[in-house]
């Protein structure tokens, strides 16, 4: 159902924060493929991803890994977030009633901090169609910058921000 898309650099902690997260989702079928797109990593990035099972893309354009990405939705997360438990009964809910782009709740930071969190881009996520990413996706963009332009609902599902 979900491809997992994770932009990375130097991030080797972090992303395996993020895919130990992801396990259960994996286990259950709510995660199909995780794909790190990678930004010139020189630490161990390809190992974690390797050894976790990630498809592992060095320098591709974000547009070519939506092309790639075999899940009708995706799920763009910065390394190091990790996703509140029950965030899949959520998401299917979401996707079969709502639909749309959607981001989660961050939690465990002062409400200041959590008002300023659209601005940040992906610190909240990003769960979107494919069809609806590929259609708004510019060439050179990273997962940033679809970020800022899609719309999104907020989901009542959990996010712990990224490092």
């Amino acid at each position: 159902m979900l491809s997992v898309l994770i932009e990375t650099g130097n991030h080797e902690e972090a992303l395996a924060r993020t895919l130990a997260s992801l396990v259960s989702a994996a286990v259950e079928g709510m995660v199909r493929e995780v794909i790190v797109l990678d930004r010139g990593s020189t630490d161990g990035t390809s190992r974690v991803a390797d050894h976790a099972g990630c498809v592992f893309l060095a320098e591709a354009s974000l547009s070519d890994v939506l092309q790639r990405a075999r899940g009708d939705w995706l799920l763009l997360i910065e390394p190091g977030a990790r996703l509140v438990d029950g965030w899949t009964d959520e998401v299917r809910r979401h996707v079969a009633v709502d639909g749309g782009a959607a981001r989660f709740t961050p939690t465990r930071l002062p409400f200041w901090e959590r008002l300023g969190l659209k601005r940040r881009g992906l610190s909240a996520g990003l769960l979107v169609s494919k069809q609806d990413a590929v259609s708004v996706m510019r060439k050179n963009w990273d997962g940033l910058a679809l970020a800022r332009t899609v719309r999104a609902r907020r989901l009542d599902a959990g996010i712990l921000a990224g490092d």
